[in-house]
């Protein structure tokens, strides 16, 4: 007889769905916004090296839901530790050589554009909202949002991404460059789906090969951007604003900020 066990299942955090050649990773915490908790990580880095490891996945989307894509880290409980091969958030510095698309409806927040930021390609809903919120809350994006947005936007909108909180539209983000197709409702995914099957249908060893060698290129520089933003990580953290940021998050009100 087998020994009783006190092990309680994990969660589900994201659900798959299989196109051909394509899997469709939809973040599945809804009633949180698709905040990324240590369970996402854990769901997200298995479902990615799944993907990674399969040599019938030719292409991946990842999408979550109506109102959210994701609004970033899990505040109240953290995202967990950085998976070995994906990084923060099973996915932020993860080597792939299958090509990966967002599919984002609603808010991008935070660590959710920062995810967004480490795709290839991104369809939007034409409502969608791209930001990186992390002043207000007395934290700075941690995930690459303070460089990789330059891959594609102009450093003053970047900068202003940054400094300001504020949130980017769709269609500016479309006009940018960092949204690929613009989509009505109904038709992200669709949509997304259409742009994989486009990459799905050509040599999958060119695809492979190709993107290796534009991630490892557009990744030289990162290494500085990765190097200071950990020490900026470190000064924010041990400060009097990052506790009252995240308490005032927490407690919903406005935070009163001491600069120190």
């Amino acid at each position: 007889m087998s020994a009783p066990t006190d092990a309680t299942p994990l969660p589900h955090r994201v659900e798959l769905e299989r196109h051909d050649h394509v899997l469709v990773i939809h973040l599945d915490r809804t009633d949180k916004r698709n905040a990324i908790d240590s369970h996402m990580t854990s769901a997200l880095d298995a479902a990615l090296n799944e993907a990674d490891d399969d040599p019938e996945v030719r292409c991946i989307i990842l999408t979550g839901g109506e109102r959210a894509f994701s609004a970033g880290t899990d505040l109240a409980d953290g995202a967990g530790t950085p998976t070995e091969r994906g990084g923060p958030y099973g996915v932020i510095r993860r080597s792939r050589r299958t090509p990966l698309i967002a599919a984002v409806e609603g808010i991008a927040y935070g660590g959710g554009f920062e995810v967004v930021l480490a795709c290839d390609m991104v369809v939007a809903h034409r409502t969608a909202r791209f930001g990186l919120p992390e002043v207000a809350r007395g934290v700075i994006p941690t995930c690459g949002g303070l460089f990789r947005g330059w891959h594609s936007l102009p450093v003053t909108v970047a900068k202003q991404m940054v400094l300001t909180g504020r949130p980017l539209s769709a269609q500016r983000a479309y006009e940018l460059g960092i949204v690929n197709e613009l989509a009505d409702d109904g038709e992200v995914l669709t949509t997304a789906l259409d742009l994989a099957a486009q990459v799905s249908e050509n040599s999958p060893l060119s695809v492979a090969e190709s993107l290796t060698v534009m991630n490892d290129v557009l990744g030289m520089p990162e290494e500085l951007g990765w190097s200071r933003t950990d020490e900026a990580t470190t000064t924010v953290k041990s400060s009097e604003d990052y506790r009252e940021g995240v308490a005032a998050f927490l407690e919903k009100r406005s935070p009163q900020w001491k600069g120190r």
